[in-house]
C-alpha cells in the first residue's frame, strides 16, 4: 500500500476515477447523446494494456476506488478479462462499474467473478414503449433481465441509476422506487446535465431533486442519511426497508464541488479534471510518448491537478460543454 497521494491545488484529495473504457454504446438514449453518433476511430481509443497502465499508475498514487464506465463498458471486448486484472491491484479498495444493463443477463458472473464489487444500472423507465422512447434502441426486458442476473451474480451491492425528466418520466418515479425496494436495491435519482446539443431545451424537463423527493415522499416515510458511496449522491433511508437507499445526484440544485475527489479518464484518455469544464489532460499522448516511464506522466499528472477547477457552472438554457455523455465518461 503506496502512501502517495494525488491532490488537486485547492487541497482535495483525488482517490477515486472513473475509468471509460469506450465511447460506443449499444443505447442513444436522448439525454446521453444525438440519434446519429459518429464514434471514435479504434487508434483513437486507449487499448486495454494502456487502461491497465493508467489504472495503476493511479492506484499507486493512492486512488482507492475505479469505477469503469462507458458509452456502455461491457461492449468492449476484453473488458471483463481487464476488470479482474484491475481489480486485482494492491491498494484498491474497490473496482465498481456503470452499465446499462443490456449486457448483464450473460455477463454479470463473470464480472462478479473478476472482482466487480458493486453496479450502478440505469433505468428510467418500466414502461417498455417508453424505455424505447429513452432510449431509442433499448429493449426493456432485456434490462431487467440483466438485472435480475446481477441479484443472483452476488455483487456487494447493485444500485439503479435513473435521470428524472419532466414530461419523460417524472410521474414514474415512485413505480421505480416500488421496484428497488421490492427487490433490495439502491436507487439513485440524477439530475440531467447540459452536456452536447440533444436538440432541446434541458430546462424543459429538468426535475430537480427537491422535486423528486417531494414525490417519493408522498408514498414513503424517508429518513436522512449521513451515509456515502464515495461518489456526489446524497442519501436517504426509507422506513420500513433496511436494505435500500434512495440517493440524489443534483449537479444543479445542490452542488457538491467542495468535496470533489475524482476524476474522469475519458476512452481516447483525456483526463477531464471537471465534468463541467473542457480543460483536460492528454493522457494518451504521455503514454504512447513514454511507453517504459510513468514519472513524465505522473509529473503532468500532478500539475494538471492544480488547475482542476474549483466548481462547474451548470446553466440549463446553455450547453456549456460540447461533448456527449457518452464522451465524457458515463
Amino acid at each position: 500500500m503506496t502512501d502517495a497521494t494525488l491532490t488537486d491545488g485547492l487541497g482535495r484529495r483525488i482517490d477515486y476515477l472513473r475509468l471509460s473504457v469506450t465511447d460506443r454504446c449499444d443505447f442513444r438514449c436522448v439525454y446521453c447523446m444525438a440519434e446519429d453518433m459518429t464514434f471514435l476511430p479504434r487508434q483513437q481509443v486507449l487499448s486495454l494494456e494502456e487502461i491497465e497502465r493508467l489504472a495503476r499508475l493511479f492506484v499507486a498514487q493512492g486512488v482507492s476506488k475505479i469505477r469503469i464506465t462507458g458509452g456502455e463498458p461491457l461492449v468492449r471486448r476484453g473488458v471483463v478479462e481487464l476488470c479482474e486484472r484491475i481489480s486485482g491491484l494492491p491498494g484498491l479498495r474497490e473496482l465498481v462499474m456503470t452499465t446499462n444493463g443490456s449486457q448483464l443477463a450473460k455477463l454479470a458472473g463473470p464480472l462478479a467473478a473478476a472482482g466487480v464489487k458493486r453496479l450502478n444500472i440505469s433505468l428510467d423507465s418500466l414502461d417498455p414503449q417508453r424505455f424505447k422512447a429513452l432510449t431509442r434502441t433499448g429493449e426493456l426486458q432485456q434490462v431487467l433481465a440483466g438485472i435480475e442476473a446481477a441479484r443472483e451474480a452476488g455483487f456487494a451491492r447493485i444500485k439503479l441509476n435513473v435521470v428524472a425528466l419532466k414530461g419523460r418520466n417524472a410521474d414514474e418515479l415512485p413505480a421505480l422506487v416500488d421496484y428497488a425496494l421490492a427487490r433490495g436495491l439502491d436507487i439513485s435519482f440524477i439530475e440531467e446535465m447540459p452536456l452536447g446539443h440533444v436538440g432541446r431545451s434541458r430546462a424543459e424537463t429538468l426535475c430537480s431533486s427537491d422535486e423528486v423527493r417531494a414525490l417519493i415522499a408522498e408514498r414513503y416515510a424517508l429518513l436522512d442519511s449521513a451515509e456515502s458511496s464515495g461518489g456526489p449522491a446524497r442519501y436517504v433511508r426509507v422506513e420500513g426497508y433496511p436494505e435500500s437507499r434512495i440517493g440524489f445526484i443534483s449537479p444543479h440544485s445542490n452542488n457538491f464541488c467542495a468535496t470533489c475527489n475524482r476524476v474522469r479518464l475519458t476512452a481516447e484518455g483525456r483526463l477531464l479534471l471537471c465534468l463541467g469544464h473542457e480543460n483536460s489532460l492528454d493522457l494518451r499522448a504521455l503514454v504512447r510518448r513514454h511507453p517504459t516511464s510513468d514519472a513524465p506522466i505522473l509529473k503532468a499528472l500532478q500539475q494538471a491537478l492544480l488547475r482542476k477547477p474549483a466548481r462547474h457552472e451548470f446553466d440549463v438554457n446553455e450547453v456549456q460543454v460540447v461533448r456527449f455523455m457518452n464522451a465524457s465518461g458515463g
